[in-house]
C-alpha cells in the first residue's frame, strides 16, 4: 500500500524532562509505517487495541493499491463508469484533497496516482521513468475532472485516478484524536510514521517536545525542537522516499506539471495546525508552491503556522511559527 507517497517521516519524538508517569504505549505496522499510539493521562490497553483497529479499517477504506478498497474501485471502474457513491469518511477526504488541490491550483493534485505509480521509489533498484511515459502520465493529471456531492464521486474520463497519500494520514490522525477524546484520554500523542498529533499537554501541564528531522542526517538528529499542545506537527521533505540516478537527487514529491520532482531548493516544509489533516495537505502544497507562495498561503489561514528548510540549509519561519520554538 502506497497510502502515504508524499507524506514524510520527517517529524520525531524527542524526549524532555522528567515523566509524572511513563506512557502506556502500542506501535504497529499499518499504512506502510510504523504506528504509534502513546496514552500520557487516561485510557488503556484496550483504547490502544481501539486506534490500531481503527488505522486497519482506514487502510481498507482509502489504500490505492489494496483490492476491495473505495480508493481501489474507483480507480478500477468499468470504462464509462463516472459517477459512484463512497462512504462518508471517503468522500470527506476526497473533499479535502480537491480543496487544497484548487488552494494551490493544481502544485498539489490529488489525481497524481498516474504518475505516482509510474516513479517506483521503494524498488531495490528504482530507475527515472522514461520521458515518454512520463508525458503521457502527466497528461491524466488534473484535480478539475473530479467532484463530489454527498457521497458521490464524479470522474470527466476514464483515465482520471486518485492517490490520497498526502492527506489520508493527516485525516485518519483526527478521527484517532476524535477517537481517544471520547474514550476520555486527556493527554497523549499519536505518531503515524511522523505525523504527530499532540491530544491536550503532557499530564504535569508541559508542553509535549516535538523534534524535526534533520534533512539527509542520522535519524533522530533534530534541527528544531518545538513546544507543542494539542496540535499536529506534521513535514515533507525530499530524504526519506529518494534515489540518486547520475548525481541527481529524485524523491517523491512530484510536480504534476512536470512530472518529475519538485526542484525548488526546498529540503523540507512543516507545518503545525489544529488538525492534522490541514497539516498534511498543506506540507505538500506549501512545498509544491515554494517559500514565498507558500509562506502567503499559510500567512493566510488563521492559527495555522509553516517551517521552510532549505538546501543550504536556512530556516524561514511564516509570523508566529518561531514562538513553538524551543529555548
Amino acid at each position: 500500500m502506497i497510502l502515504i507517497t508524499a507524506v514524510l517521516s520527517a517529524a520525531c519524538l524527542a524526549g524532555c524532562g522528567k515523566r509524572v508517569s511513563d506512557p502506556v504505549s502500542r506501535s504497529s505496522f499499518l499504512l506502510n509505517t510504523f504506528v504509534t499510539i502513546s496514552l500520557y493521562e487516561g485510557g488503556d490497553e484496550a483504547v490502544l487495541d481501539g486506534c490500531l483497529k481503527l488505522c486497519a479499517q482506514y487502510e481498507d477504506m482509502l489504500s490505492k493499491t489494496r483490492e476491495g478498497s473505495e480508493i481501489y474501485k474507483l480507480n478500477h471502474r468499468a470504462p464509462g463508469e463516472r459517477s459512484l457513491q463512497v462512504s462518508e469518511k471517503t468522500a470527506k477526504v476526497i473533499e479535502k484533497g480537491l480543496e487544497y488541490s484548487r488552494l494551490s491550483e493544481g502544485a498539489f493534485d490529488i489525481t497524481i496516482e498516474p504518475l505516482s505509480s509510474l516513479w517506483n521509489f521503494t524498488s531495490e533498484n528504482p530507475q527515472v521513468p522514461p520521458e515518454q511515459e512520463i508525458g503521457a502520465a502527466r497528461e491524466r493529471v488534473d484535480y478539475r475532472k473530479v467532484s463530489v456531492e454527498g457521497n458521490v464521486v464524479t470522474f470527466a474520463d476514464d483515465e482520471t485516478a486518485l492517490d490520497l497519500g498526502a492527506i489520508a494520514k493527516g485525516f485518519i490522525a483526527d478521527e484517532l484524536k476524535a477517537y481517544l477524546t471520547e474514550e476520555g484520554v486527556e493527554s497523549a500523542i499519536i505518531n503515524l510514521g511522523g505525523n504527530v498529533l499532540c491530544l491536550g499537554e503532557r499530564p504535569e501541564g508541559e508542553p509535549f517536545r516535538i523534534g524535526l528531522q534533520r534533512p539527509f542526517a542520522e535519524r533522530n538528529e533534530v534541527v528544531e525542537t518545538l513546544n507543542i499542545r494539542d496540535l499536529s506537527v506534521v513535514s515533507s521533505g525530499v530524504y526519506e522516499r529518494h534515489f540518486e540516478q547520475d548525481g541527481v537527487n529524485y524523491h517523491h514529491l512530484l510536480n504534476p506539471r512536470t512530472g518529475y520532482p519538485y526542484d525548488n531548493g526546498l529540503v523540507q516544509v512543516t507545518i503545525i495546525s489544529p488538525r492534522s489533516v490541514d497539516g498534511d495537505g498543506l506540507s505538500t502544497a506549501c512545498f509544491a508552491l515554494g517559500v514565498e507562495e507558500g509562506s502567503l498561503l499559510i500567512e493566510s489561514m488563521e492559527g495555522i503556522y509553516g517551517i521552510f528548510m532549505t538546501e543550504n540549509g536556512d530556516i524561514y519561519y511564516t509570523e508566529g511559527a518561531e514562538e513553538f520554538v524551543a529555548s
